[in-house]
């Protein structure tokens, strides 16, 4: 069972695990918190049934409420060992740009609705003992249904998760506004984007969920694929 607790702007996932309780895939903007209570509560979720928190990466929309989700819940926070500096900082990384004019254009959008610093609560020094990383063994203990696929270019610690013959692909591609061609728009390293492409389309996922807009085939980004080449970053 997947739920959809997010909104336009950023989905956040509540996949049911096969031995019970959920995985929560990201987390949103902080001022989102109280929308995402009452779904949890619209859906019959007991929060203390979210098991882990899957996080693709550290940025503000992404684990804007995450001290929230881990107040009302004993769940552990999977991630990528380079997501722990930003978590702890509360505030996205700003290395490399826009991946488009539109995107560029959007971006100062956000400045003008006062995002454009990106900053977002930093993680509580008492949550710190729920960060279970992907490279370590306590994570290779937990032996969980499902694979952690890494997908850096949108940013250096950047995952992705598949499962069912699906992949929650986070920021490695995107499905609305200002997205051209299921681009992200912002882009780290553009080599490690296209090489991530590839991994998704390797991997040949059923369907692909990202974190901003709908649900799309893999044949998409086949489809797509060659629109990466022209890509020229625009600086923050």
């Amino acid at each position: 069972m997947i739920y959809n607790l997010g909104n336009r702007v950023v989905n956040n996932y509540l996949v049911s695990l096969d031995d019970g309780g959920y995985i929560l895939i990201d987390t949103g903007y902080a001022e989102y918190y109280d929308a995402f209570r009452k779904r949890v509560r619209k859906i019959g979720v007991d929060p203390r049934e979210i098991k882990y928190v899957f996080l693709t990466h550290a940025h503000d929309d992404h684990d804007g409420f995450l001290n929230d989700v881990l107040a009302i819940s004993d769940a552990k926070v999977i991630l990528h060992p380079k997501a722990i500096d930003g978590l702890m900082k509360g505030q996205n990384s700003f290395k490399g740009g826009y991946s488009s004019r539109q995107a560029w254009l959007f971006g100062k959008v956000l400045e003008l609705a006062g995002k454009g610093e990106h900053k977002y609560p930093p993680l509580k020094e008492e949550y710190k003992d729920r960060l279970i990383i992907i490279d370590s063994a306590d994570f290779k203990k937990l032996d969980l249904p499902f694979q952690v696929i890494e997908t850096p270019g949108h940013t250096a610690d950047h995952i992705s998760l598949l499962k069912d013959g699906i992949l929650f692909c986070g920021d490695a591609a995107m499905n609305n506004f200002p997205s051209i061609n299921h681009t992200i728009i912002w882009i780290e390293n553009l080599q490690q984007y296209k090489d991530s492409w590839n991994r998704m389309i390797e991997l040949a996922p059923d369907m692909i969920y990202p974190a901003h807009g709908k649900p799309f085939p893999t044949k998409d980004l086949i489809r797509y694929q060659p629109h990466l080449n022209r890509i020229r970053l625009y600086p923050f």
